[in-house]
This record gives C-alpha cells, sequence and structure tokens, in this order.
C-alpha cells in the first residue's frame, strides 16, 4: 500500500480545517487537530487519522457538539470538574487544565474530572501534558462495552484504558504509559478483519464465549481482559472514576464510539495531578533516578515512553490521506 510522506504541522493543520468543515468551532478543531498530530507522530495510528472521519460525521449528525462551550467549576477546594455539554474531551481538558494545574501546585493535588464528552481517544495524551507540567498525571476513561467478565460471553466493560505520565526534574517527561485494560484495542481487531487477517488467540472471545483467532467472530463477541481477572479489576476501577465518580455514562449504556448516528457519548475522563515532591521532596527525584538507572543498565531495556523525540514528518497511506484531503473540504464535497 503507497505511502505519503507529510509534516506534522500540514496533517494538524488540514485536520482542523476538516473539523471547522463539518461544524466545529475554530478553537474546538484546534484543540482536536493538536491530539490527532501527536498521535500520528507517536504512530498511534488508531488514535490520529483514522478517526477523523468519525469526528467529522458526528459533528454533522449532531452525535458531538462542536460548538459546546465547556463549563469549569471547583466543587471542592482540591477539584475541579468541567462539563463538556457532550463535546469534545480535548476541547474541555484545554479549558480546565491550567486551573486543574494552579490546584495541585497550591493544595499538592487534584482530582480533575471531565464529564459528558466524546471520546478522548488517546488518554496519554492528556497525562503526558500534565507531566509537561511538572506533576504526576494519571488518568481512567471507559468506553463502550466489548469486555465480557471472566468466564462470561456478554460485554459490560469498555477497553477502559488507564495512563500515568512521570515528569523528569529538570523538565519533560522521564517516562509514561497508556494502556487498555482489554488485551487489545477493539481497532486492532476492526483492523485486523479489514485487512483480512486473523488474530491472536487470547484477544477475544466469540458470542458463546470461547476463545477465537477470527475477528468477525471476535467482533460478534468481545474483548477479553489484559491478564485475565487482574486487568479486568483495573477495568472495573477506570469504570467507577470515569462513569461513576463524573456522573457520565456507563460502558454498557454508550452505542459504538464510531457509529455516525445516535446518542451522544457522554462519557467521563478522571485525572488525579500530584505535586511529586509534596512529602518527600527532593528525594522523590532520587527514587525515580535508582529506577532509571536500573533500567538503563540492562541492554535493550528501556522505561515506557522515554527519550522519545517527536518526527517532523510522518508517512501516511495515501487513501487515508486522499480522504481526510476530501473531508476537507467540506461534507458537500
Amino acid at each position: 500500500m503507497s505511502k505519503i510522506e507529510l509534516s506534522l504541522d500540514e496533517i494538524e493543520t488540514t485536520t482542523a480545517k476538516a473539523l471547522r468543515a463539518h461544524g466545529a468551532a475554530d478553537w474546538v478543531a484546534d484543540a482536536v487537530a493538536k491530539a490527532v498530530r501527536v498521535a500520528e507522530g507517536k504512530g498511534n495510528l488508531i488514535c490520529g487519522l483514522y478517526y477523523l472521519e468519525s469526528y467529522c460525521q458526528q459533528l454533522v449528525t449532531g452525535r458531538v457538539n462542536g460548538a459546546a462551550e465547556p463549563v469549569v467549576s471547583t466543587p471542592k477546594p482540591a477539584s475541579v470538574m468541567v462539563d463538556a455539554k457532550f463535546g469534545f474531551a480535548q476541547a474541555a481538558f484545554s479549558r480546565g487544565f491550567d486551573r486543574a494545574i494552579a490546584t495541585a501546585r497550591e493544595m499538592g493535588t487534584c482530582s480533575f474530572a471531565i464529564a459528558h464528552a466524546h471520546t478522548c481517544t488517546s488518554l496519554g495524551y492528556f497525562t503526558e501534558q500534565i507531566a509537561n507540567a511538572g506533576l504526576i498525571g494519571i488518568g481512567f476513561t471507559n468506553a463502550s462495552a466489548v469486555v465480557s467478565p471472566p468466564n462470561g460471553n456478554a460485554a459490560v466493560l469498555g477497553t477502559n484504558p488507564i495512563a500515568m505520565a512521570i515528569p523528569a526534574q529538570d523538565g519533560g517527561v522521564t517516562f509514561q504509559f497508556d494502556q487498555s485494560t482489554s488485551a487489545i484495542a477493539l481497532g486492532k481487531i476492526t483492523m485486523a478483519k479489514a485487512a483480512g487477517e486473523s488474530i491472536p488467540l487470547g484477544w477475544a472471545v466469540d458470542s458463546a464465549g470461547k476463545p477465537t483467532t477470527d475477528p468477525s467472530e471476535a467482533l460478534k463477541g468481545s474483548l477479553v481482559s489484559s491478564g485475565g481477572y487482574k486487568g479486568w479489576g483495573f477495568g472495573l476501577m477506570a469504570e467507577v472514576l470515569a462513569a461513576a465518580m463524573t456522573g457520565s455514562v456507563n460502558s454498557l449504556d454508550v452505542a459504538g464510539l464510531k457509529l455516525p448516528e445516535g446518542a451522544p457519548h457522554d462519557l467521563g475522563q478522571f485525572y488525579l495531578l500530584l505535586d511529586p515532591t509534596v512529602f518527600s521532596g527532593d528525594a522523590f527525584w532520587a527514587r525515580i533516578a535508582r529506577i532509571v538507572d536500573a533500567v538503563a543498565a540492562q541492554e535493550g531495556a528501556r522505561l515506557p515512553g522515554s527519550d522519545f523525540v517527536m518526527p517532523a514528518t510522518v508517512h501516511v497511506e495515501t487513501n487515508v490521506w486522499n480522504r481526510v484531503l476530501e473531508l476537507s473540504a467540506g461534507p458537500d464535497a
């Protein structure tokens, strides 16, 4: 399949143009386009341009409100909440971010809730911003139900990712991770189906609860949790924090995230922002350095998300980029 080399600047600009052409406000389009840029730059294709057509379709049908103005509040001194008003999570996060950072610096901690939002797509995109501000960022979100409980055959939870980013003493990020609590992201299975490929055992079960390598049967069935009951526990934790704590929707009650029409996603995201030195002072940095050094001493080992340098250009499949250009011309093009 042919590919074209593109600058991340062009990807961001064209993405924002497409979103505006389908009804997003300028500042909202810019917020979402920045997230798409980072996803493409990091090779996280499922959270990049792969989602753009869905965003545009749902802007037109009203499943996401591209003109929503989020409402930021402070329910308690160390808590910040943003009601996304069924708009994009990226935009809602940006509206509450500065207040959440200031709160964490003053109080030592801040619980930061985003309620009634469109899917945030890449959770690590947000925790990385927290770490770049010098704080520990921990995040949780949920999604439409695709994961069944251990020994079950009916989906109850979403892929329900968790993410964590640790700041570096001299600025930037020491390490970070962003991972679904399911064995694999649903997009990996839909991509395998589209490519006519099988999937490994351990990713999913069919509608009868039996392990399968057929992506079509997996899509009729459900995903399984990463690490069995251990991953299921983390998925439940994400569900409690993202849905129950924010008053947003349960995974059970939101339809497929990429379906063009339907009720708004109404999903929640929940973040903990922590001042890394509030209890131990500079001992925090010494403890982190101990881990960093121990990993660095092992050839071929590395901490997740460490030493990443964002490229200026990436290669995008030509057919994908052609569709992006069509979207940027508007819904009637």
